[in-house]
């Protein structure tokens, strides 16, 4: 099919001259003078290679080429104006689509108020949420898949991404509820040092996983992992069944599972940091709706009084 090449204005015209039936009224309404008026309508015609309208004496009326014309003409002229609508929302960060990664602990913390938040300033943009561990959240950033990440121990060699901290927590220990330390209100390190570990793979969190290697390190041992899982939840199931201990960060404990243990750490100096990632040199103004509902909405403090509905004590 052949690109139809009508000037806007021509097309514009024709609605016009078609609604108003009438060159004096129809000019007066588009601002120009009668003459220009016909100009447009007979290079329209010309295009078309019939005539659009029957001109008489005080009468004008459409031909049946200007009728069946006329529907096809008012959707291009409506679906411009909707365009250039939708594009100035999207170049005014009111509508678009803005792409989400986030390390999936922080739907315990930081996650839903944050999309609350930006959901009731922006009901226009499209959110696309993807769960993804942090090291892959870096090279999604890298290679434009996402616009937006949330994880866990930023890596501090980046210097094409930004971050912002927005949640700072303490570590615990993840016990099963039959280990023997379970039963004190807070752990030394260096007493799981006999203890297998169940860990995170350093590929998916390479800062968080050299981090506790390093507090074990600094208690005096080096942890024996037999076993590693990719999300916190996975890790607490391990524990839960008795395949060894490990250290997670203190929003962990909102994961509930009846035979699991979480117990202080002290000294609790050490803390793990949540950032928002993003591309330093991106322009897209939704990035920056986001990073200003980072501002207003602070994170609830995972390292605080539990939440409702919690588990049955985790006491022997």
């Amino acid at each position: 099919m052949d690109r139809p090449e009508v000037p806007l204005p021509q097309l514009h015209a024709f609605v016009v001259l078609a609604e108003e039936l009438h060159f004096g009224h129809a000019a007066a309404r588009l601002g120009i003078a009668q003459p220009p008026l016909s100009q447009q309508i007979r290079r329209l015609e010309d295009k078309v290679g019939h005539p659009l309208f029957d001109r008489g004496p005080g009468r004008v009326t459409l031909t049946p080429v200007g009728r069946e014309l006329l529907p096809a003409a008012r959707q291009a002229l409506a679906g411009l104006a909707d365009g250039l609508a939708a594009a100035r929302a999207v170049g005014g960060g009111r509508a678009g689509r803005l792409r989400i990664g986030f390390a999936a602990s922080l739907a315990l913390t930081v996650l839903p108020g944050l999309l609350r938040t930006f959901r009731e300033r922006f009901p226009g943009v499209d959110l696309d949420i993807r769960e993804m561990t942090s090291a892959p959240q870096i090279a999604a950033l890298h290679d434009k898949a996402i616009d937006i990440g949330l994880l866990r121990e930023p890596p501090a060699d980046e210097t094409e991404l930004g971050f912002r901290t927005v949640l700072s927590e303490h570590f615990v220990a993840v016990l099963p509820r039959a280990h023997p330390l379970a039963a004190q209100q807070s752990v030394r390190l260096g007493q799981l040092a006999d203890s297998p570990f169940v860990l995170l793979p350093r590929a998916v969190g390479p800062q968080l996983h050299d981090q506790i290697i390093g507090l074990c390190t600094a208690a005096g041992f080096a942890p024996r992992v037999a076993q590693h899982a990719v999300e916190w939840q996975t890790v607490c199931a391990l524990v839960e069944a008795g395949l060894g201990v490990s250290l997670a960060p203190a929003s962990i404990r909102r994961i509930r599972l009846k035979d699991v243990a979480f117990r202080r750490i002290v000294p609790g100096t050490a803390r793990t940091r949540v950032a928002v990632a993003w591309r330093r040199d991106d322009q897209n103004p939704l990035v920056a709706h986001l990073l200003a509902a980072v501002s207003r909405n602070p994170a609830d403090p995972a390292d605080g009084p539990q939440p409702p509905h919690r588990a049955p004590t985790d006491r022997p």
